[in-house]
């Protein structure tokens, strides 16, 4: 149900319209989601009274749920949603989202779906074969998300196991938000984290939950996949 007219009502009509909505007006029956933009508070407490969840147009008070901003790379969809802190907020980082994004993103998706059979038949082992569609997917990679891909299907295709690899970072603040921007990259992808010292837990919390976290010395001959070395650097 939508009720109101004007500037803010079209908006809301128009995205309900986009995500399949039917939308009536006050004399339906059996409605579940309203959605009020004309600020009228006894409209509010007739529609509550009627079992309904609502939607208040600029007054997240009256809010049992709000709706986020969206981008919509079908069949890739990003909500952004601010908890009705601010509507201008959410708007502002999907612009700015928007103009990352590229317009094949849906279509790499798209190829990643096709080929989950083929790539399950190649890396029969489920860490093997994440370890290997997070490298395609990394920054700079073959089929990283943030760039136009002419044929993804052909470069997923190709897929190969992602080789070992060591890295090396030196952690000199209990502050997660002073890790340099590689280090921040590089906790979020490792498969497992060799600590030496004392490395706080708001740093770790920075990694995969998935990840391994192991003590002691990293292997010669590192096991497949991404293994950061964590040093402690105590001032």
């Amino acid at each position: 149900m939508l009720i109101g007219s004007g500037p803010a009502a079209d908006a809301k009509r128009r995205l309900l319209e986009r995500a399949g909505a039917i939308i009536v007006g006050e004399e339906a029956a059996d409605v579940a989601l309203g959605v009020v933009a004309n600020g009228d508070e006894q409209m509010v407490e007739r529609l509550r009274a009627r079992g309904m969840l609502l939607n208040v147009v600029d007054r997240p008070d009256l809010c049992d749920f709000t709706l986020p901003a969206i981008i919509d790379r079908d069949p890739v969809l990003i909500a952004i949603g601010t908890g009705g802190a601010s509507a201008g907020l959410a708007a502002a980082l999907r612009q700015r989202l928007e103009s990352l994004l590229p317009s094949g993103l849906g279509k790499l998706a798209d190829a990643l779906f096709a080929a989950r059979d083929q790539l399950r038949a190649r890396f029969p082992d489920t860490d093997v074969r994440r370890r290997a569609i997070g490298s395609l997917l990394a920054a700079g990679g073959p089929l990283d998300p943030l760039a136009e891909h002419e044929d993804p299907s052909a470069t997923v295709a190709a897929a190969d196991a992602a080789p070992g690899r060591v890295e090396r970072i030196e952690i000199s603040s209990a502050d997660p938000e002073a890790l340099t921007l590689r280090a921040a990259r590089l906790l979020g992808l490792a498969d497992r984290l060799y600590i030496e010292g004392a490395v706080p837990d708001a740093i770790l919390d920075r990694a995969r939950a998935d990840a391994l976290r192991l003590p002691g010395a990293v292997p010669r001959i590192p096991a497949p996949g991404l293994t950061l070395h964590l040093i402690w650097m105590s001032i």
